[in-house]
């Protein structure tokens, strides 16, 4: 999910309008036209998939709970509601408890997914009785993304040397237009992990796991810095993943604050500076602080493991870009960080950038590990295919959890 040789595969301003928001408005707003991103969902793959997993019948659900809302405040309650059970059913659903609800396989992402742009979409449209601002129509949609990417659901367990916490964060699938079927094995982990305790040699640690949008706006918004800075003090070690380069898993050592434009699930392309606050003080440059040479060195399952030092950078002086296998070189301007100049980049800059300014960079272990590529089996590579699954496609899936599970661990017990 990056900016590479070869590519190969949120909403802070709503905060504002959140809770502070009028309960009455002067005049009834026109609702908007469906995103770009919920447009996909009248084509036959999105569709399937909401079918076959029985996510289908999400979006209805909300759709005749808003129509029964009289104020602002009821809307609120139940996008907030509906918002958390769709994230709860999703988690559920991957780590095999109730009802699978149709056929595909369990440790699927794509339902979440397209179930919460359905879900957008019904907020985005709809158009109640009473008056709806524009503002509290941005407030309910922020609501409704918040509560349904588990990012208001994060539960960690008491300090102390008991339990250690893992906080953990994925993607929604990208790259649609490419290949509608895709899904992200970033989203898969976070849905797989999310609870759940791995034992390692130093005794037990809770993982917890959030979701991000692959949209530029939301992380402009500082939706990655509003959700991680009330658990970076609280927690043991951090890992942002997403997905990157065929057939490997990457740590990626350096972060750039550079974005290289691909356009994210909105259609939306971004060149430039990485946005964050207080500009005066921000850094080319941010690094891990994840054990990236004993992950490296241990046998994390099938997929081989490197410790990425390459980036990209205009040096001191220089007019150009210029690619360096072993970091950048001093005074120099980021073009791309290990992860490339896309938001996986970009989240591991931010999230990096937050533990440093926290001033944690010296004794909390957290940075960036990218993913295999999640690929379909042989004989059903062509996108025109409609065939959203085959089993080589979920043992891929299945093969990229239990490895990042196992990289968390080697990184829990190392400190």
């Amino acid at each position: 999910m990056h900016s590479l040789r070869v590519r190969a595969g949120v909403l802070g301003l709503a905060l504002m309008a959140g809770l502070a928001a009028p309960t009455t408005a002067s005049a009834v707003e026109t609702a908007p036209a469906p995103s770009v991103e919920e447009q996909r969902l009248d084509r036959a793959v999105p569709r399937e998939i909401l079918r076959r997993s029985g996510f289908d019948a999400v979006a209805p659900a909300l759709a005749r709970a808003l129509s029964g809302a009289r104020s602002y405040p009821r809307a609120r309650q139940i996008v907030v509601r509906e918002g958390s059970a769709l994230w709860r059913r999703a988690v559920d659903r991957a780590q095999g408890r109730g009802p699978a609800g149709g056929d595909l396989s369990r440790d699927d992402d794509r339902p979440l997914y397209w179930a919460r742009l359905a879900m957008t979409r019904e907020v985005r449209t709809w158009e109640p009785g009473f008056g709806l601002s524009d503002a509290q129509r941005d407030a309910l949609r922020d609501e409704l993304e918040r509560t349904s990417r588990g990012q208001t659901s994060v539960r960690l367990p008491q300090g102390g040397k008991k339990t250690k916490r893992i906080l953990v964060t994925g993607f929604d699938p990208f790259t649609l237009d490419r290949d509608i079927r895709i899904s992200n094995p970033s989203g898969a982990t976070a849905l797989a992990l999310d609870g759940t305790v791995i034992e390692t040699a130093d005794g037990p640690a809770r993982i917890e796991t959030v979701v991000f949008p692959v949209r530029w706006q939301d992380f402009t918004d500082q939706t990655v810095e509003r959700t991680l800075r009330p658990y970076l003090r609280k927690v043991d070690l951090f890992t942002t993943v997403s997905q990157g380069r065929v057939g490997r898993f990457d740590v990626e050592r350096t972060n750039g604050a550079w974005r290289g434009g691909f356009a994210d699930n909105d259609g939306i392309g971004v060149t430039g500076p990485v946005p964050v606050t207080d500009p005066a003080s921000q850094p080319q440059w941010t690094t891990t602080t994840l054990p990236y040479a004993k992950i490296v060195a241990a046998g994390t399952g099938r997929f081989p493991v490197y410790d990425n030092t390459e980036v990209t950078e205009v040096p001191a002086g220089g007019t150009g870009p210029v690619v360096r296998p072993d970091g950048p070189t001093p005074g120099s301007a980021a073009r791309k960080g290990g992860g490339g100049d896309y938001l996986s980049n970009e989240i591991a800059y931010r999230a990096t950038l937050l533990r440093d300014r926290l001033g944690l960079h010296d004794v909390l272990p957290g940075g960036h590990v990218h993913t295999p590529v999640l690929e379909f089996g042989a004989g059903n590579t062509d996108p025109a295919s409609g065939t959203v699954t085959d089993p080589g496609f979920v043992r891929n899936r299945l093969d990229i959890i239990v490895q990042v599970r196992s990289i968390l661990t080697v990184a829990a017990e190392a400190d």
